[in-house]
């Protein structure tokens, strides 16, 4: 009865959120463009399908990935797990004994932006419009690896307590130079590829595990340590594109001169 009672709260409040979105949709339809909407009843359907889609999300991000993501956090920095004895009271860690925390951190950010749906379609159609020389999975895989580095050092910073604002600044110093360098093609694509991670796979159980470190991880504070793995993870898939982008090029021009030195015909 309970999670009865926490759907039908949660299903209330989506409606409160979506209507804003229905009225500028109607209002510019029927008030600006004077015109009817065209298949009514599809458009009617689909709302009701996003409705209950978001309501039955957002339960399952409350219910499930928020507590498994905090959860994992908790074991991983337990120090009787770290250590592997009983812990001794006033015994310290230091930031290279949470290697297991970096490792997770890297698998989730690789796994949960593989699976992004929005990644998926932008790579799909970066894949059509490049005529493949784009490849889906390439660009998939570059992304991922790229939130995978990136969440694994925003773990490390909360394990150290850094600023985060030098990373942040770090990275973007190494964005400029490398789209200086970068084939004019990729560029758009790959500051795009950092907004596709942060999409309803990647961030509801990144944010459990950065808040899940902050409060198990002494000295650190929730508020201010546990937010910014999603910063990391729009970042660092710039870099890894680019860096893919550069690369295909690289070996491209090596294939080129290779061809060229096999066959002396090809120079003609």
């Amino acid at each position: 009865m309970e999670l009865v009672m926490h759907m039908l709260s949660t299903g209330l409040s989506t409606i409160t959120d979506v209507l804003p979105i229905v009225g500028v949709i109607f209002g510019f339809q029927l008030l600006v463009l004077r015109q009817m909407i065209p298949n009514m009843k599809s458009v009617m359907i689909g709302f009701a399908y996003v409705l209950v889609g978001l309501t039955l999300f957002l339960v399952g991000l409350e219910e499930a990935l928020f507590p498994v993501g905090k959860l994992m956090a908790q074991q991983l920095t337990d120090p009787v797990f770290i250590l592997g004895t009983v812990h001794v009271i006033g015994e310290t860690l230091n930031w290279n004994d949470y290697g297991w925390v970096y490792l997770f951190a890297a698998a989730i950010g690789f796994s949960t932006t593989i699976a992004e749906p929005a990644l998926i379609a932008v790579a799909i159609k970066a894949n059509q419009i490049s005529a493949g020389a784009i490849s889906v999975w390439g660009l998939r895989i570059a992304v991922a690896i790229g939130a995978a580095v990136g969440i694994a050092l925003g773990t490390f910073r909360i394990v150290t307590g850094m600023p985060l604002h030098y990373f942040i600044i770090g990275g973007y110093i190494i964005v400029v130079l490398q789209t200086a360098f970068a084939p004019r093609m990729i560029i758009a694509l790959a500051y795009d590829s950092g907004g596709v991670t942060t999409s309803t796979v990647t961030v509801p159980l990144v944010t459990a595990l950065g808040l899940g470190l902050a409060s198990t991880i002494p000295g650190r504070s929730a508020l201010l340590d546990g937010f910014g793995l999603i910063a990391f993870a729009c970042l660092f898939p710039i870099m890894s594109v680019i860096a893919y982008a550069q690369i295909g090029e690289w070996w491209t021009k090596r294939q080129s001169r290779k061809q060229m030195e096999d066959d002396p015909d090809a120079r003609d």
